[in-house]
C-alpha cells in the first residue's frame, strides 16, 4: 500500500474520471493538505461513480477544461489520469470557493517556487478554465 492507493482505486471506480484539485496537488507535492476525499473531475453529464471508499469529492467540467492537461500515471499498476501541475493551478482558482482561495495561492506559489510549471503552461491553463483575470494578480505579485 501506498500513499497514492486511494487515487488508484478512484481510478478503477471511475474510468472517465480525473485526479483534481487537492489530490492533484498532493500527488504533485504541491500542497502540505492531505485531502480526506479523492477529488475527481468526471465529464458534464456523466454519472457520478457509486463509490464507498475511497470517498469521492466530484466536479463536472465539459469541453476543453475537461480533456486538456491530463497526465496518465501508473500507481500500483494502475493506469491514473492526473491534472498536471499548471491545469491543477487554474483548476484551484476556478473552483477557489470549494477549496478555499489559500489553498490556490499557495499552489501557485509552490509551483513557481519549486520550478514545476512555466509562466506560459499556467497563463495557457488560466486561459482554459477561464480565471485569466483571477489568476492575474497574484501571479503578478510572484514575478
Amino acid at each position: 500500500m501506498t500513499e497514492n492507493h486511494s487515487l488508484a482505486e478512484a481510478a478503477k471506480r471511475s474510468p472517465k474520471g480525473v485526479i483534481c484539485l487537492v489530490s492533484a496537488l498532493r500527488f504533485h507535492g504541491l500542497t502540505t493538505e492531505n485531502p480526506a476525499e479523492v477529488w475527481m473531475a468526471i465529464p458534464r453529464g456523466t454519472r457520478p461513480p457509486k463509490s464507498t471508499t475511497p470517498t469521492l469529492r466530484i466536479v463536472t467540467l465539459s469541453g476543453e477544461m475537461m480533456t486538456e492537461g491530463i497526465k496518465q500515471h501508473v500507481i500500483q499498476r494502475v493506469s491514473v489520469p492526473v491534472y498536471g501541475v499548471a491545469k491543477t493551478v487554474a483548476d484551484c482558482f476556478r473552483f477557489r470557493n470549494r477549496i478555499g482561495v489559500n489553498i490556490a495561492v499557495e499552489a501557485l506559489r509552490d509551483a513557481w517556487r519549486d520550478k514545476k510549471a512555466t509562466s506560459e503552461e499556467l497563463w495557457h491553463y488560466a486561459k482554459v478554465c477561464r480565471v485569466l483575470n483571477v489568476m492575474r494578480p497574484y501571479f503578478d505579485s510572484l514575478a
